[in-house]
């Protein structure tokens, strides 16, 4: 569930009540909702879970957009590079409780050495080599991202707006597989 909360802490815990109600395989929130916010929503998603007897969805805490850069940063008065920032918000939402992360391949490196393995990573910004950027700043091709270290990929238009979308799947999960073939 791609919702991307960001509010005070008791609103998020309400929506990641509903989500969790939901039976969603995962759900996100923006970390820069901050440690108490994200602490909050695990807490409300665990308990509910358990009173539903349901497994709880992972809970993905959205670092920096895939389309912003540096100067989109310092325009928007964070500061800093984009790289950093998702570093130390990833680390935040560790210590916050969160399964992971939803952040651009380029910074999957620096979130495993900040947050180590099991640390979730889901992907966005993957692009098949050669395809438009559209608004992604921050890309790389699955293939990249696999070898990377991410967990899951995100590819939406890419085969959305292909020509032959199942065609496109295929060549993309083609590519997912030898990247994992020769990474192990």
């Amino acid at each position: 569930l791609d919702l991307k909360y960001h509010d005070i802490p008791n609103t998020v815990a309400g929506a990641a009540r509903a989500a969790t109600r939901l039976e969603v395989e995962m759900f996100d929130l923006h970390a820069l909702g901050g440690q108490e916010m994200m602490r909050r929503a695990v807490e409300a998603c665990r308990e509910e879970a358990e009173r539903l007897g349901v497994v709880p969805p992972k809970v993905l805490a959205v670092t920096i957009l895939t389309s912003l850069r540096d100067r989109d940063l310092e325009e928007i008065g964070i500061g800093g590079r984009v790289r950093d920032t998702v570093a130390r918000l990833a680390l935040l939402a560790r210590k916050a409780g969160v399964d992971g992360v939803v952040a651009s391949p380029q910074e999957i490196e620096v979130i495993r050495a900040e947050c180590g393995e099991g640390f979730l990573i889901v992907t966005p910004g993957v692009r098949p080599k050669g395809m438009a950027r559209h608004d992604q700043s921050r890309v790389l091709t699955p293939g990249e991202a696999v070898k990377a270290g991410a967990d899951f990929l995100v590819v939406g238009r890419p085969i959305r707006e292909a020509e032959d979308p199942v065609w496109m799947a295929q060549a993309i999960l083609a590519e997912v597989r030898e990247a994992r073939v020769r990474s192990s």
